[in-house]
């Protein structure tokens, strides 16, 4: 009996979790949802690829890819949606078990790095504009979960604003590779460079914001002057 071509050939069985496309191959849209939940909820996931595999899962949903595989956009919206919200919840209820110790042990220079970052987040813009940020940089939506948990942000305030910003990140990165996959022939010949483009961009709240404080503060000092 023939084997099925749904199932993966034996040299496909290794994933490279860095690797969207390899991701998406092997675990499909179970693995949306698992590396939202690691990357927003546990402190080992902080490496994962979460901006990138969201926009290649768009991608993949308008099917104009060559991999080999497409996905359909509803199930991917909804595993992102769940993955992320039920990681970053995970990772609020941690840091409220565990305390400012949990991320005091950790070894790795990028938490201890993302751990200030987060911190610098909610000094400077309160609870509720940090937590929506924090979404889209890399390695401080992981940390600032847990650190939001440690510090007794109010359950209340954490979870209506860690919803709204992982509603306007998942959706918003999915839909994107969608538009794009589905208004630009082969696109994925680009993907590298959208990527790339993709990860600066998701940087863009947190700056506009840094900057419209730097301005703000400058106005207030020369009126104090």
């Amino acid at each position: 009996m023939a084997a099925s071509a749904s199932l993966p050939a034996a040299h496909d069985l290794a994933v490279n979790l860095l690797d969207a496309h390899s991701l998406l191959a092997a675990f499909g849209v179970l693995g949306i949802a698992l590396v939202m939940f690691a990357e927003t909820g546990l402190l080992i996931g902080f490496f994962l690829p979460g901006d990138s595999l969201l926009f290649t899962a768009g991608l993949l949903c308008a099917g104009t890819t060559d991999q080999g595989a497409t996905l359909s956009l509803l199930p991917v919206l909804a595993a992102a949606v769940v993955g992320a919200l039920a990681g970053a919840q995970c990772g609020y209820l941690i840091g409220r078990r565990a305390g400012g110790a949990l991320l005091a042990r950790g070894r790795s220079p990028r938490l201890r790095e993302g751990a200030q970052r987060a911190e610098e987040l909610l000094e400077r813009y309160g609870h509720a504009k940090a937590i929506v940020l924090a979404r889209f940089v890399p390695v401080v939506r992981t940390v600032l979960n847990p650190l939001a948990g440690a510090l007794n942000i109010p359950a209340r305030v954490f979870i209506l604003w860690q919803v709204l910003g992982g509603l306007v990140w998942t959706v918003g990165l999915v839909l994107a590779g969608y538009a794009l996959g589905s208004s630009v022939p082969d696109v994925d010949r680009y993907l590298l460079p959208i990527v790339a483009l993709i990860a600066l961009v998701s940087l863009l709240p947190l700056a506009i914001e840094m900057l419209r404080s730097r301005r703000a503060a400058k106005h207030q000092n020369g009126s104090v002057r």
